[in-house]
């Protein structure tokens, strides 16, 4: 019975021309390679630290890097990455590595670290990752060739795992704390944990195949118990009428903290869980469970080929009108379910969006717009792409993970590996490589183009957990103590009118050969119209809020007033902005939450509408030998001067290296380049606020600039007298980035700007000190300035539409993977001047002698004049971490 759910569906005739065997052996070679490309240089550059830095080229250890919140509670300085990929190895028939990995993991890991880690990421990662790797050594093993010496030590560590995650179960509810200490447990303030109220339902509710497969494997129930424990809670806290769940949780008392209600964030992977949980384990309440959800997903949550968030007391009211990117998972969930339609449907909308951002940006709206920029290399929709194709043979899907393959290969490679992508609309990159993109963007994209053959065992006999480990099935008949069922009430009883015991067979739901397709066309047509957002949903006869979003004024007293009657807290952030944050639990009342609710909805739509009239972010793109253009920075724009997103003329590089810049004449770009190239030079003053004294230097160049002292359009004026091609301002407050900070627009002088005619960029200190850095070891950096950046690795000077701005010499070098990127946030705001002391910011000295040997990769020092010594990471640490949490609280609001 669990085998035929995990056997999918049988196959349909596939659509259009079938890809060849030879291109698929030669795709799946590819991904070979890009995992070897991935993997080789974690362990040459990172290991045995969690995850790999891949543009520094170093391994990202838990302490010595500026805290990014949140994302760091999955380092546990138990090299995460290595762990995550042993059964990864295995399937790309890596074994000799496999047992060396193994090997390593025994000899070098230490599970007892005194560090805080989170519950979810480390269950799903590094105990599914020790059970996944066990369960591959010992089907090696049987197979008499290999891991002959193997006596389940995987096992007894995942055990020992496994027993200090324990600890954070004991709550009344059973629901676990959200962190625990590996070698203190949860204790309270002193251990840094036991102090949290609430978590998600996600990183409650996917526990059960790890810890059933582990107390599967041991023959101890202690973990299977406490697990279906923890889902038996979040069953019975559904809301009733809707049987829907919310996003977060109070751990102790079982009240719904955010009550909004979809199937990506947060909430994800309990769904997955259940079914997955009935695949593995055979038990059908785990089912019933899952069809009665499904069915209120499909009745409120899906609006084909959408899936919205709702409200889980008001499911026809809409909790947002973007959708984040995790959700591309559930086509793939579709599939084991055997509802095939809305799984085509869903995922088609998925990959138009792809193609149009080369990934799946982090959150998206309803009209297929940005609203969250950044990818971190998600796997889910390499996951649903598998299962589609597996489920119809359609080699369109074929073609879908060749699109996978080559964005990949050519916006997010870099000499180190493949780096996370910043901004999707830019092409910036990100200093991380998570270990689930080893763990699972390969698994995916190689069992796409594998044939039966290509693999070492039968993937039919094991269930992916949401990590894509493998855990086999044949646990569904191991031995286990009664203690670990679940105690079923009378309402639970078994009743097979609500839901299906088998998969259905598709030959019957489709029997027209071209359905798939028909169902593709409308959606990919609405999305090339960028059909607009359908209008919140009203129901007949609700007031209007009492406050209406545009009215709002944060100094207001009476509006604070209503505010808090609303549910809505107000947070003061650091830059000067405020943080609007609902808890509809806090409302005075329920109608006054629904105000709220409301209120939040018409802030959403009025925030969007004033992102709509910003300026998006630019691309400063490296592209000196060794780069070519690998490394991008996103920068800020200027609100006068050349917009890079459409002008049509510009200066090109003479064909003969050796001419003077005054020598070569401006010739006309491609109406669709939208760039401006040249060598980068210091301006003298720094500050550009008088006329510039090297104007030798700064002819037919891109300056650099320092922020302060003057308008920016003053700057601007000063450096194009000088005969500037373009350029960049660099922030003088040290220790500043787009890590901590909004995308930063330079306004006007409050007149008339139109006699600026070339680009003037913005860079934060953390960045524009790449700059600086390599004109210190270099005599020469050629930039490219654009929209966005340009294909990576390609000779930028042979590009198709041969455009080039003016620049000033031969193509200089640069150390290769030793630089970051930036990444804007969606609010943003426009200053014209800097109203510090002129002490403060100071004029720089030109660049130092280039030819001075340097190690730039940990120095945030500015250029010369200002302090010249490296400050390292860890002296940075202290002034970021205030701007990291209030980074991060951004990241996990509605606003």
């Amino acid at each position: 019975m669990a085998v035929g759910l995990l056997l999918l569906l049988t196959a349909l005739c596939g659509l259009g021309q079938a890809m060849t065997p030879e291109e698929k052996q030669r795709l799946r070679n590819q991904v070979v390679e890009m995992f070897d490309h991935a993997y080789q240089n974690y362990m040459d550059h990172a290991y045995p630290a969690d995850e790999l830095m891949p543009l520094t080229c170093r391994g990202r250890v838990r302490g010595r890097e500026p805290s990014r919140g949140d994302v760091d509670d999955a380092l546990g300085k138990f090299s995460l990455t290595l762990i995550d990929t042993l059964d990864t190895l295995v399937l790309l028939n890596k074994t000799t590595e496999f047992e060396a990995a193994v090997r390593r993991v025994l000899s070098d890991v230490r599970l007892d670290n005194d560090i805080v880690v989170s519950v979810f990421e480390t269950n799903i990662r590094v105990l599914g990752g020790l059970l996944g790797g066990h369960s591959m050594a010992v089907m090696l093993k049987e197979g008499g060739q290999h891991m002959q010496w193997y006596q389940d030590e995987l096992l007894h560590m995942a055990k020992d795992l496994g027993l200090r995650l324990l600890p954070a179960f004991n709550t009344s509810s059973g629901l676990p704390y959200p962190r625990v200490n590996l070698r203190h447990g949860v204790r309270g303030p002193e251990t840094r944990t036991g102090t949290e109220t609430d978590t998600c339902t996600a990183c409650a509710g996917t526990i059960i195949l790890e810890f059933a497969a582990l107390s599967r494997f041991t023959g101890d129930s202690i973990f299977e118990t406490h697990a279906r424990r923890a889902m038996d809670f979040l069953w019975e806290k559904r809301q009733r009428n809707s049987n829907l769940v919310g996003t977060t949780i109070n751990i102790h008392s079982g009240e719904w903290v955010r009550r909004d209600s979809g199937v990506g964030a947060g909430i994800d992977s309990y769904y997955e869980y259940l079914l997955k949980a009935y695949v593995l384990l055979g038990d059908d309440l785990f089912l019933q469970r899952f069809n009665i959800h499904y069915a209120s997903i499909m009745k409120y949550i899906s609006q084909p080929p959408l899936l919205l968030d709702v409200h889980i007391h008001k499911p026809l009211l809409p909790a947002r009108t973007w959708m984040d990117s995790l959700l591309a998972f559930f086509p793939g969930l579709q599939v084991l379910k055997g509802d095939i339609r809305p799984a085509i449907e869903t995922h088609e909308m998925l990959y138009q969006v792809t193609k149009k951002h080369n990934f799946l940006p982090e959150a998206f709206t309803t009209d297929f717009r940005v609203h969250w920029a950044q990818h971190p290399l998600r796997p889910e929709f390499a996951e649903s792409t598998y299962f589609l194709f597996k489920a119809t043979g359609d080699p369109y899907y074929l073609e879908a993970g060749r699109t996978i393959l080559d964005n990949l290969n050519r916006f997010a490679r870099v000499p180190c590996g493949f780096a996370a992508m910043k901004d999707v609309r830019t092409g910036s990159h990100e200093d991380r490589m998570d270990s689930f993109f080893l763990a699972e963007m390969f698994k995916y994209l190689f069992l796409l183009f594998a044939e039966p053959q290509d693999l070492p065992f039968d993937v039919e006999d094991y269930i992916f957990t949401t990590e894509a480990h493998l855990l086999p099935l044949s646990l569904s008949t191991a031995p286990l103590s009664s203690a670990a069922a679940s105690n079923r009430t009378s309402e639970e009883e078994l009743d097979d009118s609500n839901f299906d015991w088998t998969c259905p067979n598709t030959r019957l739901l489709f029997p027209d050969p071209a359905f798939p397709r028909n169902l593709r066309e409308p959606i990919r047509s609405a999305i090339d119209k960028s059909c607009p957002r359908p209008a919140p949903h009203r129901e007949p006869g609700m007031g209007r809020p009492p406050l209406r979003a545009q009215d709002f004024m944060a100094n207001n007293p009476e509006h604070l007033e209503l505010l808090r009657r609303m549910g809505v807290s107000l947070i003061h952030l650091k830059d000067g902005r405020v943080q609007l944050v609902q808890h509809a639990s806090q409302a005075v009342s329920s109608v006054a939450a629904e105000d709220g609710v409301r209120f939040m909805q018409e802030m959403m739509e009025l925030s969007s509408q004033q992102q709509k009239e910003q300026l998006p972010p630019r691309a400063i793109q490296i592209i000196s030998h060794p780069f070519f253009g690998r490394v991008v920075l996103t920068a800020g724009p200027a609100q006068f001067g050349t917009d890079l997103s459409k002008s049509a003329t510009g200066v090109s590089l003479g064909e003969d290296l050796n001419e003077t810049a005054a020598q070569r004449a401006p010739t006309p770009l491609c109406s669709s380049c939208m760039q401006v190239r040249g060598f980068i030079t210091v301006a003298e003053p720094y500050s550009g606020c008088s006329d510039i004294t090297n104007a030798e230097y700064v002819q037919g160049h891109i300056a650099l600039l320092q922020r302060g002292q003057c308008m920016f359009a003053e700057k601007a004026r000063h450096i194009q007298k000088a005969g500037a091609i373009g350029g960049i301002v660099i922030d003088d407050n040290e220790g500043s980035s787009s890590d901590t900070a909004p995308l930063f627009q330079m306004a006007g002088d409050g007149r008339s700007t139109d006699d600026i005619t070339m680009p003037l960029l913005f860079l934060f200190h953390k960045e524009g000190n790449i700059l600086l850095e390599a004109l210190k070891e270099y005599r020469q950096v050629e930039v490219l300035l654009s929209d966005k950046a340009r294909d990576r690795g390609a000779d930028v000077k042979d590009t198709e539409e041969d455009c080039e701005s003016e620049a000033t010499s031969p193509a200089p070098s640069e150390p290769a993977g030793e630089t970051s990127s930036v990444e804007p946030e969606e609010g943003s705001s426009a200053q014209a001047e800097d109203s510090r002391p002129a002490e403060e910011t100071s004029p720089a000295d030109p660049p130092a002698d280039p030819a001075q040997p340097k190690d730039h990769r940990d120095s945030n020092a500015p250029e010369s004049g200002r302090d010249s010594s490296s400050q390292s990471v860890d002296e940075l640490l202290a002034d970021w971490q205030e701007d990291l949490e209030a980074f991060k609280q951004m990241e996990k609001d509605e606003l």
